[in-house]
């Protein structure tokens, strides 16, 4: 049914409406959704039109959106919302090798760091999940609700079968990054099968998803002199591995205070139920449950490198 607005009395009846679509976003994301759906806006109140009562003021949507984290922590079975991390830092930090994984040459070739934590005093931790063998929708859906950032390093030998489930991924602001094509034990390969394997890979990420990474991840966390040098010539600047591994039933630490630390990179796997007593959806509610308990938020890996 159309709405004709006709004289200055339903201009305030309209506006009485708009008013109670705003209150009801506040007390339940449902109700907000069906003010926003329920028929065709009135005139001067569409996308991009101002117009009174036309959006939330900052407050108002803060909440709303809370309201809507809420909701999705409870849809998602988590003990609780995760925390918001805080904004990318305005200088980004030195990232330089952690002690003892450098190699010969390491800072004369200026060759690239390989860490496993990005130097921050904030309580924020870095989700990083290898491969690409499992493509769970649930797992898109689960962390675009929750608006979860993480950094994919992804295997041309799994992921071939479906770009178009990393494009998604890609679409909805995560990252994509280089773990060779074949994923093999790089230390056991010649500097120029090295060079192969990460090349090759760069070569598939800029046809398939539009970008060449800077980032690349060693296969099991194994590299030698070779493979950074072959790294750097494929115009890679950065090798992380990870401080902690999270799988569906335990967790893993490189450290010996088997604890978080600010700015830990933490690994996971592109896995199901096929490998794992479990799915990506109970992975991640494993480690989001764990992290926001602790004090800790996630926050995207790129922004401080």
């Amino acid at each position: 049914m159309r709405l004709v607005v006709q004289n200055d009395k339903s201009r305030a009846r309209l506006r009485v409406v708009t008013l109670g679509c705003g209150v009801a976003a506040l007390a339940s994301v449902a109700l907000a959704s069906g003010c926003a759906t329920s028929g065709a806006p009135a005139p001067g109140h569409g996308p991009g039109q101002g117009g009174p009562g036309h959006a939330l003021d900052p407050q108002a949507r803060r909440a709303a959106e809370h309201a809507r984290l809420v909701a999705a922590a409870r849809h998602w079975r988590l003990d609780r919302v995760p925390l918001t991390p805080p904004p990318p830092p305005a200088r980004k930090p030195e990232i330089t090798p952690r002690d003892g994984f450098e190699v010969d040459g390491q800072e004369e070739e200026n060759l690239p760091p390989v860490f496993t934590t990005v130097p921050t005093r904030h309580k924020v931790v870095f989700l990083t999940i290898d491969d690409g063998h499992e493509k769970d929708p649930a797992f898109l859906r689960m962390m675009s609700d929750l608006k979860i950032p993480y950094t994919a390093f992804l295997s041309n030998y799994l992921v071939k079968n479906d770009y178009g489930y990393f494009r998604r991924m890609q679409s909805e602001g995560h990252t994509l990054n280089n773990h060779t094509l074949t994923h093999p034990y790089m230390p056991g390969l010649s500097y120029e099968e090295q060079k192969d394997e990460i090349c090759g890979m760069q070569t598939i990420m800029k046809k398939q998803f539009g970008k060449v990474p800077t980032v690349f991840r060693p296969p099991y966390g194994n590299y030698n002199g070779d493979t950074l040098r072959a790294a750097k010539a494929c115009g890679i600047k950065y090798a992380p591995i990870w401080d902690e591994e999270v799988f569906v039933d335990h967790w893993e630490y490189r450290d010996w205070d088997r604890s978080l630390h600010p700015g830990d990179i933490v690994l996971t796997h592109f896995r199901g139920l096929d490998d794992w007593d479990g799915t990506m959806v109970d992975d991640m509610r494993r480690f989001l449950n764990k992290v926001t308990r602790e004090g800790y938020a996630v926050a995207r890996l790129e922004d401080y490198l």
